[in-house]
């Protein structure tokens, strides 16, 4: 046998290594063609093969992912948009829903409305709206304030978000209003009002729903607090009314008004309730009236 055909010991490799290494029998291979490889040339090629088994893993995988996505009805929709609406005081805004509702804003109002395929769903921050919703059964359409929630399929009714409890008075149709937390609550139809304070829905108790209200500037207190009241005035703009001191925001008051001027109101008002009006830089804030007692005393 001549010299040449003897391989270096070293370098020699079982067949039972080449069978068992597929880049060292591709090496093998193809130093045999082209000449002896490097120990480098070896490795990179060995990585390389690793690199496309990983790959044909990952795309098993996927597939995988892909046919029980497919299996369980289809790619998952995405979430439905979510519109915010806010006014500022002294604005009204009127908005037309997608789903054809109708909604009004008063001054400093804050809303967000989410139209998802099977239901409808509205948060008030703050302030106060109108709802006049489009009936769809399947679509039922709930509205959040305060610690309240309000579910209705068709129906027209407003919500005023004040400082101590949520006020609901409806129009049309009939709606379910309570607490969101426990579900308790109250059905309220159109003529009837309820409000929901210490996280509980009052009785529902009746009023003239033919009459003009907020929208057309009138106001029904309806045993309101004057704490509230001042609240509801100051979201229609023109002079900041302070809020009155506890004893002066507890009064209750029962009567219906035009809310042409706050000023004026409100000083008509405090010459039956005992308070009076004074400027206070910019502002305007309630000041309670001495009684008679007080004002022989200081004489």
């Amino acid at each position: 046998m001549s010299k040449s055909a003897i391989m270096p010991r070293p370098h020699m490799q079982s067949a039972d290594a080449t069978l068992n290494d597929p880049a060292l029998g591709e090496a093998l291979a193809q130093a045999a063609a082209f000449g002896r490889l490097s120990n480098e040339d070896i490795r990179a090629m060995r990585e390389t093969r690793r690199r496309k088994l990983a790959a044909g893993v990952s795309a098993a995988l996927a597939l995988a992912v892909g046919v029980g996505v497919w299996q369980q009805g289809g790619i998952l929709p995405e979430a439905p948009p979510t519109e915010h609406y806010e006014t500022q005081r002294g604005q009204k805004l009127s908005v037309h829903l997608a789903d054809g509702s109708t909604l009004q804003l008063d001054g400093a109002t804050s809303l967000d409305v989410t139209l998802g395929k099977d239901q409808r769903h509205a948060v008030l921050q703050k302030g106060e709206a109108y709802f006049d919703i489009a009936h769809q059964p399947t679509r039922p359409f709930t509205v959040e304030a305060g610690g309240s929630r309000t579910q209705v399929l068709g129906t027209a009714f407003d919500i005023d978000l004040a400082h101590r409890e949520v006020k609901l008075a409806v129009y049309r149709g009939a709606v379910r209003f309570g607490n969101r937390a426990t579900d308790q609550g109250v059905t309220v139809r159109a003529g009837w009002r309820s409000r929901l304070a210490n996280g509980i829905a009052s009785d529902p108790t009746p009023f003239d729903a033919k009459q003009q209200d907020w929208r057309q500037d009138w106001l029904d207190t309806d045993d309101m607090r004057l704490g509230d009241l001042v609240e509801t005035l100051n979201r229609r703009g023109g002079t900041a009314i302070l809020p009155p001191p506890p004893a002066l925001a507890d009064q209750m008051l029962s009567g219906r008004f035009k809310l042409d001027s706050s000023e004026q109101l409100l000083g008509a008002i405090g010459s039956v309730y005992g308070f009076t009006l004074e400027h206070q830089g910019q502002n305007l804030r309630l000041v309670a009236t001495p009684d008679d007692d007080t004002k022989t005393s200081s004489h």
